[in-house]
């Protein structure tokens, strides 16, 4: 995919965006370092980010998003 977003604000800590094909969007909130920047092209399996302490913040935040609406990535991606 496509990094298509790259960024920090106070409320998503840094946040990250890929583009993938089929119009699927991953996001990424809650990071504490971002790898990749807007522009970037990555593979499956590439890191882009590094998470934070979890233990006493915020937990990572995904999102699947596939023709601008949320879906359930149990029905995209095997985990």
């Amino acid at each position: 995919g496509t990094v298509i977003f790259d960024a920090w604000n106070d409320d998503s800590g840094y946040t990250i965006q890929i583009q993938h094909e089929g119009d699927i969007i991953s996001i990424y909130k809650h990071l504490d370092k971002l790898l990749k920047k807007t522009g970037d092209k990555v593979k499956a399996g590439t890191p882009v980010a590094v998470l934070g302490n979890t233990s006493s913040g915020t937990p990572l935040h995904f999102e699947l998003w596939h023709k601008g609406e949320t879906v359930d990535p149990t029905l995209y991606i095997k985990f």
